[in-house]
């Protein structure tokens, strides 16, 4: 597989080291500067900077409840920035099409996905909120893919997260190829495992959409089948589903290597199953059998090298 096009990632301006937190400080993430940043470009955004206010600045808190959000000064509660945060965030929205995943950061009242303090009339704190400027791009860009920074952290969710942003980006290019029957059938042939260790009903669900494409708007067909994709793919895959994928691709050797390989094989799969040995072991052993004996069809199939292997991601889950 070749990763030609490098995806483009929207990203909090404070994680690449740009010191404008309320306080005037940064929050640089080495992982995400110095790993992931060799195989994607960043487009940084700030909204309070971009809204106007300075750095330092006075803070700003979430008020209110989840369902009527305001964005208030905390030293000075006439200060509402809520209309300004949420524009900013519509025009952000409609000038980011072409990026393929964001990185929002944390417990900001401007852009953290969830979790964020919100404080009723009391002056009490709850972890329910989010911030303004994250609401209101998610709802904008729906099946952009998003993820925090501190969720990153977490094994699964980063490896969900990058599989989603290199799907995306192939996504994209399909789009701004010019849509075709034929691309839109490639593409859903090519992502099948992927997919069916997600969710094998969506699976079903994305073959249907694509059942009937003489005669009909493509672009329809396209929109839906791109909200069903990337919505299966935001799914957590468990040792079970990734199992069974396993299992599958690996009937396409059996009339190719002999009873022993093909033990090794199972008892790989197995070892991964039994959470003795990360998904890399299985994954890097049905490569090392495909290179051996190719397959045409299983030589396309995103699901064995979705993202650069020198991320390491497959080694932690």
């Amino acid at each position: 597989m070749t990763y030609a096009e490098r995806p483009v990632i929207g990203i909090s301006s404070c994680l690449l080291g740009q010191k404008v937190r309320y306080d005037g400080t940064a929050k640089r993430d080495h992982w995400i500067v110095e790993r992931l940043g060799k195989y994607v470009d960043y487009r940084p955004v700030c909204p309070e900077v971009a809204i106007g206010l300075g750095t330092p600045r006075p803070p700003i808190r979430l008020v209110g409840t989840p369902e009527s959000t305001r964005v208030i000064g905390v030293e000075d509660p006439s200060v509402d920035v809520t209309e300004a945060l949420e524009d900013f965030a519509l025009n952000t929205a409609a000038q980011l099409r072409d990026i393929s995943g964001y990185v929002l950061m944390s417990k900001s009242p401007s852009c953290g996905m969830e979790r964020v303090k919100l404080y009723n009339a009391r002056g009490q704190a709850e972890k329910k909120g989010v911030g303004a400027y994250a609401r209101v791009l998610m709802q904008a860009l729906p099946n952009l893919p998003f993820e925090e920074e501190g969720r990153l952290n977490d094994a699964v969710l980063r490896e969900n997260f990058i599989n989603r942003v290199f799907a995306y980006r192939r996504w994209q290019t399909l789009r701004g190829n010019g849509l075709t029957a034929k691309a839109l059938l490639d593409f859903h042939a090519r992502h099948k495992y992927m997919v069916m260790a997600h969710s094998q009903a969506a699976y079903q669900r994305l073959g249907r959409l694509l059942s009937h494409l003489k005669g009909v708007d493509l672009a329809a067909v396209a929109d839906a089948y791109e909200a069903e994709f990337m919505a299966a793919l935001k799914r957590r895959v468990g040792r079970k589903r990734h199992v069974n994928a396993l299992q599958h691709i690996q009937g396409y050797l059996k009339q190719r290597i002999d009873s022993d390989d093909k033990q090794e094989l199972s008892d790989s799969i197995e070892a991964y199953r039994r959470e003795e040995v990360p998904l890399v072991v299985p994954m890097k052993l049905l490569r090392h059998y495909f290179r051996r004996h190719p397959d045409n069809y299983i030589d396309q199939q995103w699901y064995l090298d979705p993202y650069p292997e020198s991320l390491g991601l497959r080694n932690a889950i």
